[in-house]
């Protein structure tokens, strides 16, 4: 399910008031961490074993990934290294960090990888505030949808005679301002990014 997705009520009768609320915090707060998680594999120009969360490897027939098959240290600000559990996946360890879109150039001497991480060109620490702008946009939709979903559960309350014309008012008010919260959390997120991105 995907981060910020609604899992269904039980049949017969719907979720209460403070349940949809409930819910509809709990999505948002998963729309954040999410985010946060997406934000971890935007490459700053300080070394980060976290830029590997995305890497997975074709290990064993199946895909793996890249820390469960290496142990991954950072012996200084501008190197990351990366010992393979098994030498023999070493190649298709390389292969993998190669065919990501890090922009990385790893080397193995048959034991260990070192991947360099060279300082930022300024327009690479563009593109990368740009794929930065376009992630934050996408979590502030999901947490819009959120609130839309809230909102025609609100309806569906007071068209089942659950709440009142008053609650539903608070509560859609209330939703906003929550939805408003969170939006904020997102700009504060990426404001911080960009902020470590553009860092020379």
């Amino acid at each position: 399910m995907k981060p910020g997705q609604q899992s269904a009520a039980p049949a017969g009768q719907g979720p209460t008031l403070k349940e949809v609320e409930g819910t509809a915090k709990q999505r948002m707060e998963k729309v954040i961490a999410a985010l946060m998680h997406e934000m971890t594999s935007l490459r700053t120009g300080r070394a980060s074993i976290n830029l590997f969360d995305g890497i997975h490897v074709e290990a064993y027939g199946s895909p793996m990934p890249l820390n469960h098959v290496a142990t991954l240290h950072v012996p200084e600000p501008t190197l990351i290294t990366i010992q393979p559990y098994d030498v023999s996946q070493i190649g298709l360890i390389e292969k993998a960090i190669r065919g990501s879109d890090l922009g990385l150039n790893p080397s193995n001497d048959g034991k260990l990888i070192r991947v360099p991480i060279p300082t930022l060109t300024e327009e690479r620490r563009r593109e990368l505030v740009k794929k930065l702008h376009h992630e934050a946009e996408e979590h502030r939709i999901l947490v819009r949808n959120v609130r839309r979903d809230a909102n025609e559960s609100f309806k569906k309350l007071l068209k089942d005679k659950a709440i009142s014309e008053d609650d539903e008012r608070r509560a859609i008010d209330e939703m906003q301002k929550l939805t408003d919260s969170y939006i904020a959390k997102i700009d504060q997120l990426s404001k911080g990014k960009e902020k470590e991105i553009m860092q020379v």
